[in-house]
């Protein structure tokens, strides 16, 4: 349906606790993926005078648009949340599949999705789930695990952020008090009366996008600094590396074949534009008390080549190896310029094998993208912190200010604010020349897309693998149970003299261990789970879509799926098949259905022989979609597992 209905607090609440209970997990994540510190280390970072527990976060992005995707983060590791980038313009139409990492890193989505009203409501909600999930002592944290810090983004030019929505967000984030009381009646009553935090972030990141002219990104950052009064970062984009040096990393030393076009550096900043204004932004942040800095660096804008991009799209943004190159040369590059005292922060393909040699620059935060939508998803942040542990104790540091220190060799070294400065210069020129050199980074090691076993994808039973349940960065897919059947598939054709014309095909057979579906209001058909899937087809299109509501099913009638509801009277699906629209109620064992020319009811156990009703001639009573409804009903609302479909109902006793 390629929009995202948000998840109601209540019932993200309600799965929280009911599926860390049941399962063991939160929103799919397993709880041996949780991390709860390294021990002996602190790797505490402060970020624009505020605490963080880690340095780690998610980067603007499809992993800080959602409620849930925050809390996934945070249990990842994540403490510094840069929540996705908003814009006056919200009703954008971002083209469908939008994400490819097939390879290395390729994506055409690059704001929110969501109203910025909804946004300031999921960053909300998100904030007050972790205060309940920290409250309710579930999680055995350590002292300090719950300092995060929710960094705002905003782009992409100064007239759009000016607007009173945009500034109304901007004050909500600010000051989110009466957010925070419209909500707080929703939550369980242990809960409803914690002194949630309303002062949601005083930070921001400015999203220059491409082609934002320097005087342009110069005032937006003046403004969010003296008029909003803001902390800012800057974010710059790899094109300052000039089309010489870039193409001669990327093209050249890489061996990437991505054509970076001539427009992408001639609209951007240039190198000695980027300097100018950076120092004198700094100046501007320090007389009003306020902290600024830069980021390295946005996506790369290179030529769309692919075959999965709409061929409308005539470029498309390059992330993951090759720009976690190309971004660190800049950082080299700006730590040479400006020394070690410039607060930069960084997001380009960063990983686990390159987690801890980042920090070591002094970057902060660290955040992440690219990998995070492999197999595994938010699974992955676990072992960032255990590889920086062990490389840590390596050089005997316990905190991230001796790490950076003591990364190049210096074991023993003391920390001093001027040891900071100079390490993280010296680390960012050795490790410059490093990733250079680093075979992994080069196209030969990133050209095998992940594998297809030549199978297509249908309705039920695939390979099972589930790897698409954790690529989905919003948790749209699950899994559910269903018992090994044989539904029969039995047509009844209405005869104008009446009666009917009987037609029986093959049976439905399900003989897999359990099924896949897709959650359709989380769902922005990005089409991250078709690259994983060792199937063809797309588990997002070919497997069963639930909507969360009646309004969601029939506003998008052009896609196929169901919608369960548990109502008093008994079980309602409504659903689409083929583009056929059907209804069906249960109540106790008598089936209620209807659909275009027809309106019956029935057993289920002999639905044939009971069929009874209005039924016009020419009209096709498919009593096989009947069964699959009533079996899909059964799996979601009754069955073992818990999922978006079912947490929002109380469980039969």
């Amino acid at each position: 349906m390629a929009e995202l209905y948000p998840v109601p607090l209540p019932q993200l609440v309600s799965r929280m606790f009911r599926e860390l209970e049941q399962e063991q997990a939160i929103f799919d994540l397993p709880q041996d993926k949780f991390f709860l510190g390294v021990p002996g280390k602190d790797l505490t970072a402060r970020f624009q005078g505020h605490p963080a527990w880690t340095p780690l976060g998610p980067a603007a992005g499809p992993h800080s648009q959602l409620a849930q995707n925050i809390v996934l983060a945070f249990l990842g590791g994540g403490r510094i949340f840069e929540l996705k980038t908003v814009q006056i313009q919200d009703e954008l139409q971002i083209p469908r599949p939008c994400i490819d990492l097939s390879t290395v890193g390729y994506n055409v989505e690059w704001s929110q999705e969501l109203k910025l009203e909804q946004s300031l409501e999921e960053y909300v909600k998100a904030s007050m789930l972790l205060e309940v999930l920290v409250a309710s002592g579930k999680l055995a944290l350590p002292a300090g695990a719950a300092d995060c810090i929710f960094d705002m983004s905003v782009g992409y030019d100064l007239a759009g952020i000016k607007t009173d929505r945009v500034r109304a967000f901007l004050a909500g984030m600010k000051d989110c008090t009466a957010v925070v009381d419209r909500l707080r009646p929703a939550l369980p009553a242990p809960f409803r009366d914690l002194p949630f935090r309303t002062k949601l972030s005083d930070t921001l990141t400015l999203s220059t996008f491409h082609g934002c002219p320097p005087d342009e990104i110069e005032r937006i950052s003046e403004h969010l600094l003296t008029v909003e009064g803001l902390h800012t970062i800057v974010k710059l984009n790899p094109t300052l590396l000039g089309p010489v040096e870039a193409r001669r990393i990327l093209n050249g030393v890489l061996g990437y074949q991505e054509q970076v076009p001539d427009a992408a550096f001639e609209k951007d900043a240039q190198w000695q534009q980027a300097v100018d204004f950076t120092g004198r932004l700094a100046e501007t942040a320090r007389s009003v008390g306020r902290g600024f800095g830069v980021k390295l660096t946005n996506t790369l804008i290179v030529e769309n080549h692919r075959d999965f991009f709409p061929k409308t799209e005539k470029v498309m943004y390059l992330s993951g190896a090759p720009l976690h190159v190309l971004a660190i040369q800049l950082v080299a590059k700006l730590r040479d310029t400006f020394g070690g005292a410039l607060p930069m922060s960084f997001s380009a393909g960063i990983d686990r094998q390159n987690f801890a040699d980042t920090v070591s620059l002094g970057l902060l935060p660290v955040t992440v993208c690219t990998d995070l939508l492999r197999e595994g998803g938010y699974g992955r942040m676990k072992k960032y912190f255990t590889t920086l542990g062990e490389r840590m104790t390596a050089v005997g540091a316990g905190t991230l200010d001796e790490w950076v220190v003591r990364a190049q060799g210096g074991a023993g070294a003391v920390v001093t604010q001027a040891a900071l400065e100079a390490a993280r210069v010296a680390n960012a020129k050795a490790y410059a020349g490093k990733v250079l050199l680093d075979k992994r980074y080069r196209s030969a090691a990133n050209s095998k897309p992940p594998r297809k076993v030549g199978t297509k994808l249908w309705l039920f039973d695939c390979l099972t693998c589930d790897k698409c349940v954790p690529v989905c960065p919003n948790d749209a897919n699950f899994t559910y149970l269903l018992p090994k059947l044989e539904i029969p598939v039995v047509r009844l054709h209405a005869l104008p003299e009446g009666g009917y014309q009987r037609e029986e095909l093959a049976p439905l057979r399900l003989e897999e261990k359990h099924q896949i579906a897709t959650f359709a209001d989380l769902c922005n058909e990005c089409g991250n789970c078709d690259i994983f899937c060792p199937e063809d087809g797309g588990p997002y299109i070919l497997k069963p879509r639930f909507f969360g509501s009646e309004e969601s099913f029939l506003r998008f009638a052009r896609h196929d799926g169901v919608h369960v509801a548990r109502k008093p009277e008994g079980d309602l699906v409504l659903g689409r098949f083929n583009g056929q629209a059907l209804r069906f109620e249960r109540r106790g064992g008598v089936a209620f259905y209807s659909g275009e020319g027809f309106e019956m009811h029935c057993s289920l156990q002999h639905p044939e022989e009971t069929l009874q009703g209005r039924v016009e001639a020419g009209a096709v009573i498919d009593l096989a979609w009947l069964l699959v409804m009533d079996h899909l009903r059964g799996a979601v609302l009754d069955g073992p597992g818990v999922n978006w479909v079912n947490a929002g109902y109380s469980r039969p006793e």
